[in-house]
């Protein structure tokens, strides 16, 4: 199962190029950028772990691409994604976010559905990668 989260989801993933591309764009529009990284991208799962500080003055998408790429390579089974965030007054909101890297395999999620007084039904969704301690979730992990 391909998680979906963010723009760009349901596309194959982006090459190197177009990330770059990406990235120019959102500098363009002067919006800062962030590099996170998770093990657990279950959808509510909003607090991913930051790579290094948000780059409010990075003009050069090269560096930020370097940043991309070092992030990749310290944490190869996890997922990646960039965030461009535009301080405009007014808005003051993530503009942009899309996954760069994935674990060659993605596990999933199943829907667990409790049912409750008066025939009330719960769903709640569940990824099966919790299933096994932080850090060791995705087969590059365990090494």
């Amino acid at each position: 199962m391909r998680l979906t989260q963010g723009t760009f989801s349901f596309l194959p993933d982006l090459s190197d190029a177009q990330i770059q591309r990406q990235l120019e764009h959102a500098l363009s529009r002067g919006w800062a950028l962030s590099i996170e990284s998770t093990d657990d991208a279950h959808p509510r799962n909003v607090y991913w772990e930051m790579w290094g500080q948000p780059m409010f003055d990075t003009p050069d998408a090269g560096a930020v691409m370097r940043g991309v790429n070092a992030c990749r390579q310290a944490h190869p089974g996890r997922y990646v994604k960039v965030n461009a965030f535009d301080s405009a007054s007014g808005w003051e909101t993530v503009r942009l976010s899309f996954i760069v890297q994935r674990p060659a395999e993605e596990p999933g999620f199943s829907l667990l559905r409790q049912e409750g007084p008066g025939r009330t039904q719960r769903y709640t969704v569940r990824g099966y990668a919790v299933e096994r301690p932080a850090g060791r979730r995705y087969p590059e992990t365990d090494r």
